[in-house]
């Protein structure tokens, strides 16, 4: 049994690794047999690197969220549940760092940004309600799903390696919503809905870039 001191630790070093690099998966990259010196261009492969970043700076946003969410859940199988979850986004982290290192590119310098901001949100949720914060997760499940099979249709098709890697976050995150739904998530107002649209485009379109 760990001492709360001892999950303190546990939990600064995922946010540390969130935010400066160096998570560590627990399930092999998908993709690994797959050719990753493939004949992409210049030009793809900036396009592919700024894909996967915007894949990793939501793989930091889930893990704020999960991190934050959790610390206030009130029912302990729900709190199992998110930290579950947590778990393979770790993972979704780890995979697309990984992959962006193959493509002589970087993570976005503004991971600390995005990991306070998503910190306060989650907490913000988990402290609605347990329905509340697992309705959260649902819609924001369902929002990275559809910005998941976006990116499956963007990404070039000789991009094995990283389509390989978004094509198994989306199927875990499919899990993920409907764990969060079958638990009792409660369907957000649409105007949150919408709220949380807003902010997706604008750190998606930013974290392309930068």
């Amino acid at each position: 049994m760990l001492s709360p001191i001892d999950r303190l630790i546990l939990e600064f070093d995922t946010a540390l690794r969130s935010v400066v690099g160096g998570a560590n998966a627990g399930r092999p990259t998908p993709g690994s047999q797959s050719n990753i010196k493939h004949s992409l261009d210049a030009a793809e492969r900036k396009h592919a690197a700024g894909l996967m970043r915007v894949n990793h700076v939501g793989e930091v946003c889930a893990q704020a969220l999960y991190q934050s969410q959790k610390l206030v859940a009130r029912d302990p199988q729900i709190k199992k549940m998110l930290e579950h979850s947590a778990q393979e986004e770790i993972d979704h982290l780890a995979w697309c760092e990984t992959r962006l290192k193959e493509l002589d590119s970087h993570t976005s310098v503004l991971n600390p940004f995005w990991y306070v901001g998503s910190f306060a949100i989650g907490l913000a949720a988990g402290l609605a309600g347990d329905k509340w914060s697992l309705g959260f997760v649902v819609e924001t499940e369902k929002q990275v799903e559809a910005h998941l099979e976006n990116h499956l249709e963007k990404l070039p098709l000789e991009d094995q390696r990283s389509r390989a890697i978004v094509d198994q976050m989306r199927i875990d995150e499919i899990e993920h919503g409907q764990a969060a739904l079958h638990a009792g998530g409660a369907t957000l107002p649409e105007p949150i809905q919408k709220i949380m649209q807003t902010v997706s485009k604008i750190m998606t379109t930013t974290a392309y870039k930068i």
